[in-house]
């Protein structure tokens, strides 16, 4: 399993030739603009809510690809009206895709389309794939379900947000590494915005003092579990 980071909390995920792109925020974010959205290749998109931060390049990546959009079933029937497929879901609930099995799991957080529409409630993944068990986060804050997560799915990598503000920071993601049981955590939705900017070097050193790492990608880079 090989995870992308596109920026802010854009994900690509490549599981042997399926390739997955989770909540594409590319085109407006400055830090990214090295990164060709149209170049993307998607078989699916998924989104963990409605925020513009996390949809802006959805239309024009399943307008290119033709993927299928993984998300609750607000966001799911909000794409379908308009003509795109999609994959409708809700909280607790799996299904056994091409790639793997894929778990909608609770956020705390809210979740609106940029214009005003209904989104749903936000959520993260658990994906099995491979032997291997990946968490994206979403945007939440620190809750005690994030320990319900690693009872069923013990995890190869947790995929946090870090940059607090609009979700937890680096203090708390920490402490959701150890409700996850979790020892390599990739930080993301930090930096794009002045309200999310962090220190590097401390937020890993924080990390570190709880056993844990916390990997920090530049733009553009992978990493492989």
């Amino acid at each position: 399993m090989k995870i992308t980071y596109y920026g802010h909390a854009s994900l690509g995920i490549e599981i042997n030739d399926i390739h997955i792109i989770v909540d594409p925020f590319i085109s407006a974010n400055e830090l990214a603009k090295h990164i060709d959205v149209n170049s993307l290749k998607a078989h699916y998109i998924l989104i963990t809510h409605a925020h513009g931060d996390h949809i802006l390049d959805v239309e024009t990546i399943a307008k290119n690809t033709g993927a299928t959009i993984v998300s609750n079933a607000e966001i799911a029937g909000y794409y379908e009206a308009k003509g795109f497929k999609a994959h409708p879901m809700n909280h607790g609930g799996s299904w056994d895709f091409d790639f793997g099995r894929v778990k909608y799991v609770n956020a705390i957080h809210s979740s609106s389309f940029p214009d005003g529409t209904y989104g749903g409630q936000p959520g993260g993944f658990v994906i099995e794939a491979d032997n291997k068990n990946l968490y994206i986060a979403g945007d939440t804050a620190l809750t005690y379900d994030l320990k319900l997560v690693s009872m069923r799915n013990p995890l190869d990598l947790a995929i946090l947000p870090i940059g607090s503000n609009f979700t937890m920071d680096v203090d708390d993601a920490a402490v959701a590494a150890e409700f996850l049981d979790v020892t390599k955590v990739l930080g993301y939705h930090y930096d794009t915005f002045g309200y999310i900017k962090i220190d590097h070097e401390v937020a890993k050193q924080k990390f570190a003092n709880k056993h844990k790492e916390l990997i920090l990608l530049p733009v553009g880079d992978s990493i492989e579990i």
